[in-house]
């Protein structure tokens, strides 16, 4: 069983805190716009992952079992 990490684009305000504390995962550039570069990144950074959907400040961030 593994998991995906979901993004509302919508309430992203690319403030890259995600970035920050999953870089895998998360990558914001210079066109200021989140890019998902993993939807479904390894167990091993699922902890990291956690704590960027944890930080987001405006909770546009998820994470689906599958």
């Amino acid at each position: 069983m593994g998991y995906r990490v979901v993004v509302d684009y919508d309430r992203c305000s690319s403030t890259a805190i995600c970035m920050q504390l999953a870089p895998e995962v998360f990558e914001v550039r210079d066109d200021n716009f989140l890019y998902l570069l993993d939807e479904e990144p390894p167990e091993e950074i699922r902890e990291k992952v956690e704590a960027a959907v944890k930080g987001c400040p405006t909770q546009a961030l998820s994470i689906e079992e599958t």
